[in-house]
């Protein structure tokens, strides 16, 4: 059913009832849809799963006990390891399979055989990728005989569910794909658990993004003037991860300090690979001069057309890009008012319905030899194990790295091969064939070279090359074209599925750190607290060296494939990845900023990190708790999660409120401004009226002059083509751009990278950026001032149409909306099915680069792109007295009472009671059904 429009959804018995009557309408809206098919209210609840009583799951070795509490969140008792995740995959199945299904299809390129010819040209890109293949090389060469054993029995508890549950009595999304495509689901394999560790890593796999954009950037921009757009981490004022250290000479193994030192300084990105060839300068209205010879329109074509392809894969975590963050922090007991650490964790990922995350506790009844575990936490439909939570003894949290794993390389090729220092090879091929749902399976051949497979294979788009790739002049013979390939660590099998157990069953710091070596990819920050009282930091990952090619190369750029002084030579050993331990500051905070100062450290870990609001605004949250001696609470943490407040306006208002505006229409709006104090709540006018105004400046200074391929989908300007200069009234000169973007991948996105590119110019208002360019009987803006002005008039006729004239009936709420979607049918199925499986819109506050991380893209609009998809607070002292939310409800079932029950108190900063212990869980528990073998 729909949430609410602008405030708390009805209470409990109102929503029952409104959800019967949406149910009864349902059915009649849908009866006949199809071939004659028809829904009744036995089709929608065939799937909701049996909760109470007893079920016989074979292969059992003893009874299993399922509790169930108020929200729906199960806890599982057994007596074995086996019996424990054979449960857990029986469990998630009743819950989740659709999700699951869908998830193994998309990580093995198989969605056409669900979904029909729309999905061939993903397939192909995944196939081409190959993450089943590498997920099948795991299992076979790489895991640990016990964690075989766990995936082969997580699989055999979902395969029993399946024996008894088709179409229909699986989940509602079955029977409307049964209207068009006769599906049976097959059974489930323990590499399908492994190959969704390859999907989340291909979201977090860091800056192949930036990659491509810096290089389509080179057709509007010089070097210089990119180099503006991709700034240097601010190290003198946000915080690294980790506060110093030394690295021994002859190890290179890095020491950590148990201290904090203050004064770090800036040493800046090394950049650029020598393979761009840009000059020009910047004439005094903002637009280019000099020549543009940089990638040359077939490569601006060839990576546009990449990354089109890109945003069509599933992401299943959301947006690949900047926003793709998440926070987490651990107070040590000296500061907290427990006398124990404190964890909070709060990934940042893409509204989605169901949530990402499944909520569960895995317990062995005795913890010992024959049954290792008692945790709970978050854990993926689909995976054995916990992911995120603690376990009896620790607890620890995630956040991504950053880490730079992938390159891309551009390959000179011909039909039987590729150029590499200076001979010719053969490429390496295997044949996929595609089986369509209603239609012709489909055949391609996957070609690789040393670097990677090639990418570009996968879109007619990308089988030429043109005039100027972005080389230097040793490049060989364009002849047809460069191809690009994909370097990028996920294709290697690893040992991240055995870290998840490890993780699961580490008693302390060593087990920990034993655990965290294995987890490879995807690279990320994992925080951790003990019971006893410790607190540290890891950076895990394979993360690569790179060779150093003509110069510096550091993965800014695409690399020349066909010259082996560009290959990765090796990676970060594990016992140099920067970690700490019991900080002498009692505290650890990672929220995506840069991990370590580039001056302490001898490796490159990326040029591309989030560039540290949120990491370096809950720095100053807890300093400013616990200076003069205050302590941290739990509620201190659960309000931390919920800061507003918005690093941007706090820098940019004061020039706004100084900005002599007469216009009496626009007058009112900037008075909002006045007194404002930044944050950024549901009902607050000022924050809708300031992000209008940032959203307008980011598109005046930088997004109407960006190349169309970084430009929001349909949106055309009349602009002068790459290659010309001249004045800018000179109609015969301007020919008409559109953007080829989708909007929530847009730029500038708006989020810190553009809060730093901002800063670095705000106090020259004479700096070309703020320049925008004349045009017949429009001036353009010659200096800040005016730009910022004319922001703040768009600002107000855009708030007009979109919230009304009257300036006090706005709110951020109404303007910065969230929406959960099904992200098969509720995206692109019929009208009708987005109804029934989609939710929203909730109205949130918070904003892009804030805490409370609701992020949008400037670009793109106002809704809501990203949000801390789960939040978690752990109290070491008393696990009972920990805390947790989900963004939707344990649920993916539409018209379960848990699809989404716990969404409206998420959206309130809200956090339930999360019992660990036999005694509480059981004190909780509202349904308990045994399994037998």
């Amino acid at each position: 059913m729909p949430a609410n429009k602008s405030g708390p959804a009805p209470k409990k018995k109102k929503g029952r009832r409104g959800r019967l009557v949406l149910l009864t309408v349902v059915v009649l809206l849908v009866a006949g849809i199809g071939s004659g098919a028809y829904w009744g209210v036995g089709t929608v609840r065939a799937s909701l799963p049996q909760t109470t009583g007893s079920l016989k799951l074979p292969g059992l070795t003893g009874p299993v006990d399922v509790t169930r509490d108020a929200s729906g969140i199960p806890q599982i008792y057994a007596d074995t390891d086996e019996d424990l995740f054979r449960a857990q995959g029986f469990v998630q199945a009743q819950d989740r399979f659709w999700e699951m299904d869908v998830r193994r299809h998309m990580t093995s390129g198989r969605l056409s055989e669900m979904f029909g010819k729309s999905q061939v040209k993903t397939d192909e890109f995944l196939r081409t990728l190959g993450w089943h293949q590498v997920a099948q090389k795991e299992y076979d060469t790489k895991l640990s005989p016990s964690t075989k054993k766990y995936l082969q029995s997580y699989a055999d508890g979902v395969n029993a569910y399946l024996k008894d549950h088709q179409g229909a009595a699986l989940s509602l999304e079955y029977a409307a794909l049964g209207f068009q495509n006769d599906y049976t689901p097959e059974k489930w394999t323990p590499v399908d658990s492994v190959a969704w560790l390859k999907a989340m890593a291909w979201d977090l796999r860091g800056n192949m993004q930036e990659e491509i954009d810096r290089s389509l950037l080179t057709s509007r921009f010089t070097p210089a003037q990119i180099d503006q757009l991709y700034p240097k981490y601010p190290y003198k004022r946000n915080k690294t991860i980790v506060a110093g250290g030394t690295v021994s000479s002859l190890t290179k193994e890095f020491k950590p300090k148990d201290s904090d030192t203050d004064g770090q300084s800036s040493t800046g990105t090394q950049n650029s690979t020598g393979t761009q060839n840009s000059t020009g300068t910047q004439t005094g209205n903002g637009t280019q001069t000099g020549t543009a010879n940089n990638t040359g329109q077939g490569f601006q074509t060839q990576l546009s057309s990449l990354s089109k392809t890109l945003e069509e894969i599933p992401a299943l975590l959301g947006p690949n890009g900047n926003g793709i963050g998440s926070n987490s922090w651990v107070v040590s007991g000296a500061h907290t008012t427990t006398g124990k650490p404190l964890l909070a964790n709060d990934p940042h990922l893409a509204p989605q319905m169901p949530s990402l995350w499944y909520q569960m506790g895995l317990h062995c009844r005795t913890v010992g030899a024959k049954c290792g575990y008692d945790v709970a936490g978050y854990t993926f439909s689909g995976m054995p194990g916990v992911i995120i939570g603690h376990n009896q003894d620790i607890s620890w949290g995630m956040t991504n790295l950053g880490a730079d794993v992938s390159d891309l390389y551009l390959e000179k090729i011909n039909a039987d091969g590729y150029l590499y220092d200076g001979k010719q090879k053969p490429f390496t091929t295997r044949k996929e064939t595609i089986k369509v749902a209603g239609g012709e399976s489909h055949e391609i051949t996957v070609r690789a070279t040393v670097n990677g497979p090639i990418v570009s294979d996968r879109d007619g788009e990308l089988s030429a090359v043109g005039k100027n790739a972005p080389v230097g002049n040793a490049a060989p013979d364009r002849g047809e074209g460069y191809a690009v390939s994909l370097r990028w660590t996920a294709l290697n099998p690893g040992k991240s599925m055995d870290a998840v157990f490890e993780l699961n069953r580490a008693k302390d710091w060593t087990g920990f750190r034993k655990a965290a070596a294995h987890f490879e990819v995807p690279s990320q920050n994992l925080i951790y607290a003990d019971t006893k009282g410790n607190i540290g930091y890891q950076a895990p990952g394979q993360i690569p060296i790179r060779g150093k090619g003509d110069g510096h190369f550091d993965g800014s750029y695409p690399a020349p494939g066909w010259d082996s002084k560009y290959k990765w030579t090796g990676y970060i050993p594990q016992e140099s990845l920067p970690y700490e331990y019991n900080p002498e500051r009692g505290f650890i905070v990672t929220a995506n900023q840069a991990v370590i100062d580039e001056d302490k450290y001898p490796y490159v870990l990326t040029t591309d990190w989030g560039y540290g609001s949120r990491s370096q605004r809950i720095n100053d949250l807890i300093e400013s708790k616990i200076k003069d001696g205050g302590k941290v609470s739990t509620d201190d943490m659960q309000t931390f999660q919920k800061d507003n407040s918005s690093e941007i306006a706090r820098l940019l208002t004061p020039y706004l409120t100084k900005i002599d505006i007469k216009d009496p229409y626009v007058r009112p709006a900037q008075q909002l401004l006045e007194g404002w104090d930044f944050t950024q709540e549901p009902d607050s006018a000022a924050a809708a009226y300031f992000n209008a105004v940032w959203r307008n400046t980011l598109k005046l200074a930088f997004g109407n002059k960006m190349p169309k391929e970084l430009r929001v989908k349909g949106q055309c300007l009349n602009v002068r083509p790459a290659s010309e200069t001249g004045p800018a009234d000179d109609r015969e000169k301007l020919v008409r751009e559109c953007g080829e973007r989708a909007a929530d991948q847009a730029q500038p996105d708006g989020g810190d990278r553009w809060y730093e590119v901002v800063r670095n110019i705000l106090d020259d208002p004479g700096n070309d950026w703020w320049k925008t360019e004349d045009r017949p009987g429009h001036p353009g803006d010659k200096n800040r001032d005016q730009l910022l002005a004319h922001a703040m008039k768009d600002a107000r006729y855009e708030l007009t149409s979109k919230l009304g004239k009257n300036i006090d009936n706005w709110n951020w709420g109404r303007l910065h909306q969230m929406f959960l979607k099904n992200q098969t049918l509720g995206k692109e199925g019929p009208a009708i099915l987005q109804g029934l499986f989609n939710r929203g819109p909730w109205n949130v506050g918070g904003g892009e680069a804030a805490v409370n991380a609701t992020g949008w893209n400037a670009a793109g609009g106002y809704q809501v792109t990203w949000v801390p998809s789960m939040r978690m607070v752990v109290n070491l002292a008393d696990l009972d007295k920990s805390r947790w939310i989900n963004l939707t409800g344990a649920s993916g079932h539409a018209y379960s009472a848990h699809y989404y029950d716990q969404t409206d108190k998420w959206a309130k900063g809200e956090l339930l009671p999360w019992a660990f212990g036999e005694k509480a869980v059981k004190a909780a528990a509202k349904d308990t059904l045994t399994l037998t073998p």
